[in-house]
């Protein structure tokens, strides 16, 4: 998932929609047919990666790296439908926490910035089963979408 170039950046970017279908292909179908881009489907998806790893080594393990794409990816579309946020990626500041990370920016007029990546293996440690759909909500109120 680490980027280190912006035309890799803009290859990650193009296959979005084929990337998402991939991941849900591997889901279930009780699971699969919840992901709607809502709040609420970040639950379902919290709940599916809370029953598969342990914590978030298990999730950074080499052999779960497409898992986590996917999982980011999903995870990164609905906060950027629900937040109508733009992707963007750091390729020159190597102390930004986020270099070489797909991140989300563009939902409030300040420098902020998510890393979907960083929201999902942080929910894989804290298991809370609602962390995901609470960090959103929290962002909703505070950064209301801007209109079109």
């Amino acid at each position: 998932m680490i980027q280190t170039t912006r035309d890799d950046f803009e290859v990650w970017l193009a296959d979005m929609d084929d990337a998402l279908e991939r991941f849900k292909d591997q889901l279930p179908d009780d699971v699969r047919s919840r992901l709607d881009y809502s709040a609420d489907s970040l639950d379902v998806v919290e709940s599916w990666i809370l029953s598969h790893y342990q914590d978030n080594l298990e999730l950074l393990d080499r052999k779960e790296s497409t898992s986590l794409d996917g999982l980011s990816r999903y995870v990164g579309e609905v906060f950027r439908k629900n937040l109508r946020a733009k992707w963007d990626i750091e390729l020159k500041n190597q102390k930004d926490a986020y270099f070489g990370l797909p991140k989300l920016v563009g939902y409030s007029d300040s420098l902020n910035a998510e890393c979907p990546l960083s929201l999902v293996t942080a929910s894989a440690n804290r298991r809370k089963g609602t962390f995901l759909s609470s960090v959103l909500r929290n962002m909703m109120k505070r950064f209301r979408p801007k209109q079109k």
